[in-house]
């Protein structure tokens, strides 16, 4: 008996907790459906399930195609001795992602019917069917680890004899579906914040996964070398870290560059939830650790390094987040937040992940060779600017993303300059609309656009985000937005995303309902002109 309670650790308790949470809301989900188990709604779809499970997971996986091409393609043998681990590492990460595809989708039984129903011109057609693939490149390349112990050679002969041409299959498919994901939410025109929609959401979501990719390689090889007791591979980190300042000035000009064109950064001034969690995970998740890691004396410090390599992947999930919860939210007609049920599932596939490593890293040959010595350049003692640094920026970001979050999910009012308007109660409280705004009409316009916010508020309750937190930032002036022209303020990303004759009349068949002086034509009737939201 006293052997056996010498094996109960604090870890092993918390570990057995989240695995029995996480299987009774697997019995609820399957028993009871998605509306016992979780808050998604026909209004808000996709959740955390989504957001963290599936575009989290498949993201951080990216290290596998990067590290196997680096070593058989590169030929850069010195990375070899982290090959097996990172492999290891994405092949759980892409086995976790498609369980909690099971967890999300409505009839999880009906999984495998891309595989004979197709549909070439669905993005989310390419995606599943990458994944399929891919997965089964990741499952061929960790086969090695499992035929060696079993002493199998001829099986063994054939897989090494097809390395480089699965290694070149997996750089082709992680490629495609890594920027595929992003191109998901291109679908989300005037349906997803400025701050996270954007026409180069594949080449953003690629980047940020080969980042993030490389830093849970580093976060890998802290844990396993702690966990197995090995030594630490710094000087091949070190260059993984070079690798991964060089991704992420990348990401931020792609990333910046593109909402400049657009304006989107017009009026920041980080007030709102959105501002606020957009600039976290911009600062701390992407220029801090850029700045951080270009620095020597962090690479080679032990905690710097890791503090770094974890603000990357912290705002690398941030990043996924607020694409698929945040920046949806504010534009939505509904308010989502988790249930407890959706917490543990996700808690419990991340749980099992690190379950499966460690039996793995213990029983297969995972870690089949020793990397070498460190030089006297790594074995900087603890305590060094670079790690405290790293530390302070670590507390600092989990606290102000606290804080945003709570704001994000808090409603304020915001002050309104005393200028003549309309009163409208609903029922939080009091609000002023602003007066009527006059938009002047461009040459290509049958007229002057009258702008009355009072015809844009729905059942008395005025929701200001659902125009205001993307199509018509709050700042921009009336001549600005309307010099953008007919095809621009007609589009999906303006007065079109609305005004479509299903959301609210079509604007190709009510022109005189906006435009003035109107033509002696009957007006739209309140049920074709709908709620204007």
């Amino acid at each position: 008996m006293a052997r056996l309670w010498s094996k109960v650790t604090f870890w092993r308790v918390v570990a057995a907790a989240t695995l029995a949470a996480g299987a009774y809301a697997t019995v609820v989900r399957f028993v009871m459906g998605l509306g016992a188990s979780s808050n998604m709604s026909d209004g808000f779809p996709w959740g955390i399930w989504i957001g963290f499970d599936i575009l989290v997971g498949v993201g951080l996986a990216a290290g596998g195609f990067t590290i196997t091409a680096t070593v058989h393609l590169l030929d850069l043998e010195r990375y070899r001795p982290i090959v097996r681990p990172t492999v290891l590492t994405a092949f759980l990460g892409y086995l976790l992602a498609i369980a909690g595809l099971l967890f999300d989708l409505g009839r999880p039984d009906r999984v495998w019917h891309p595989m004979f129903w197709w549909n070439p011109h669905s993005v989310m057609f390419e995606i599943g069917w990458c994944v399929m693939l891919y997965t089964t490149v990741l499952a061929l390349e960790f086969s090695p680890m499992i035929l060696e112990p079993l002493g199998y050679r001829k099986p063994l002969r054939v897989i090494h004899l097809f390395t480089v041409p699965l290694v070149l299959a997996g750089v082709m498919l992680s490629t495609l579906h890594q920027s595929s994901l992003g191109s998901l939410f291109l679908i989300f025109p005037g349906k997803l914040h400025a701050f996270w929609y954007s026409l180069w959401l594949p080449v953003l979501f690629f980047l940020s996964a080969v980042a993030a990719g490389l830093s849970m390689v580093i976060l890998e090889s802290f844990l396993s070398a702690r966990a197995f007791g090995r030594r630490l591979e710094l000087p091949l980190l070190e260059g993984l870290a070079r690798v991964v300042v060089v991704v992420l000035t990348l990401y931020l000009v792609v990333r910046f560059q593109d909402l400049g064109s657009r304006s989107a950064l017009d009026g920041f001034a980080l007030t709102t939830g959105e501002e606020q969690l957009f600039a976290l995970e911009v600062f701390f998740g992407s220029f801090l650790p850029m700045i951080l890691l270009s620095l020597p004396p962090v690479r080679r410090d032990r905690t710097g390094l890791f503090c770094s390599a974890l603000l990357v992947v912290l705002g690398f999930v941030l990043n996924r987040l607020n694409t698929a919860v945040t920046g949806r939210e504010g534009t939505m007609d509904t308010v989502y937040f988790p249930t407890w049920m959706e917490f543990a599932v996700t808690a419990s596939l991340v749980c099992a992940g690190f379950i499966a490593f460690a039996l793995a890293a213990r029983y297969l040959n995972v870690f089949t060779e020793e990397p070498a010595r460190s030089d006297h350049r790594f074995q900087e003692p603890r305590g060094k600017i670079g790690a405290r640094i790293g530390q302070l920026a670590l507390t600092t970001f989990g606290v102000a993303i606290v804080v945003a979050a709570l704001k994000l999910k808090t409603p304020a009012v915001a002050a309104v300059a005393p200028v003549p308007a309309e009163p409208v109660a609903t029922k939080r409280s009091a609000l002023t609309l602003p007066p009527d705004l006059t938009f002047p009409a461009g040459k290509d316009s049958p007229g002057v656009v009258k702008f009355k916010h009072r015809s844009h508020v729905s059942a008395g309750r005025p929701d200001c985000a659902v125009c205001h937190a993307g199509s018509f930032p709050m700042m921009k002036t009336v001549q600005g937005i309307a010099s953008a022209g007919s095809d621009r303020m007609h589009g999906a990303d303006r007065c079109g995303g609305c005004h479509d004759g299903k959301r609210a009349f079509a604007y190709k068949e009510y022109c005189e309902a906006c435009h003035t002086p109107r033509p002696k034509t009957a007006a739209p009737s309140a049920t074709a002109r709908g709620t204007g939201r």
